[in-house]
């Protein structure tokens, strides 16, 4: 059978969850894709689960960075190889759904659509030791709930709270068309990204099934759970306002409005928990001018709730 889809894996020092990613893959149903491994230098016995899955199955390919170069170049170097019709991403510490490709791929099939969307949930520890999925959060389920058959952002702008990667699946003619890249170097990368391509997408698809498992680290180590670093935060909050500057001169003003009131009642909230007790003032300084940023795209007509518009007046002020 041909490949119809490539799916992109990159991988830094995940040996602990790579087996069961790959698994996830060997456990679609539909069964007409490759995967592009990308080891991005890891200093474990990563490099080794990919080029075993390489060897045992043709439908996996390895490539090694001699160097680490980021999640960002790991996944721009999978790009630049892929040849399919359809490409998509799974990070290597995540678990796809076993009808992840033929739900989203079945979509494009049937509409020509630029990509197609699903929602996900966290993996999260338990108490076993192991992990186990949570619910669909209001914010997915909002972008993704209920299905659409060629949508538009404008049409659909709460849409533009589902910012990750691995929740798409794309025509590798639509990539190469608007020139989509992630920004070598950078954390968050999938922010800005996503914004793009809802910007520049003639038309997508949403499905409202769950198409993958986002790993939270038992061991705190994931990018996603440090942002009480201020490096960190200064990534974190650049990714988030450029994504605005992305549908806003896009014009996409109800996305703008629509991912100002998230970010006011979902991103901010925790941060300003963090920023309250932060030993370093500056940490308090970065998220109150980006608070108030964001808060000048419409924040005050967000319709936040009670909790929210008290966590948001108290970052204004820092």
């Amino acid at each position: 059978m041909n490949a119809a889809i490539t799916i992109i894996v990159p991988g830094f020092d995940v040996a602990e969850y790579a087996a069961e990613a790959l698994d996830s893959l060997r456990a679609q149903t539909r069964g007409d894709w490759m995967a592009i491994l990308v080891d991005d230098a890891s200093t474990d016995a990563t490099g080794a689960l990919f080029a075993e899955a390489a060897a045992s199955d043709p439908r996996f390919r390895v490539v090694r960075h001699p160097e680490r170069r980021g999640l960002s170049t790991a996944r721009n170097t999978g790009v630049d190889l892929v040849e399919t019709p359809y490409l998509g991403f799974l990070d290597a510490d995540d678990v796809l759904t076993p009808t992840a490709l033929e739900r989203l791929a079945g979509a494009l099939d049937e509409t020509g659509s630029d990509f197609a969307v699903g929602a996900y949930v966290r993996l999260r520890p338990d108490a076993t030791g192991g992990y186990a999925a949570g619910p669909v959060q209001p914010w997915v389920a909002a972008a993704t709930d209920p299905g659409r058959r060629r949508t538009t952002i404008d049409r659909h702008p709460d849409a533009s709270g589902n910012i990750v990667a691995w929740s798409k699946l794309s025509r590798t003619d639509f990539w190469r068309r608007a020139g989509l890249r992630f920004p070598d170097g950078r954390l968050y990368e999938d922010q800005v990204v996503a914004q793009q391509m809802y910007s520049r997408a003639r038309r997508f698809d949403v499905v409202p099934d769950v198409v993958v498992h986002w790993r939270e680290r038992a061991d705190g180590s994931s990018i996603t759970q440090g942002k009480s670093a201020l490096p960190v935060l200064r990534e974190y909050l650049a990714a988030m306002v450029e994504g605005l500057d992305v549908l806003e001169h896009a014009g996409h003003a109800a996305a703008v409005r629509s991912r100002v009131r998230l970010i006011l009642a979902m991103d901010l909230p925790p941060l300003v928990d963090i920023a309250r007790i932060h030993p370093d003032d500056a940490y308090r300084r970065a998220l109150g001018a980006f608070a108030r940023d964001v808060w000048a795209r419409g924040g005050a007509h967000s319709d936040l709730d009670e909790r929210s518009a008290r966590i948001a007046a108290a970052a204004l002020l820092f």
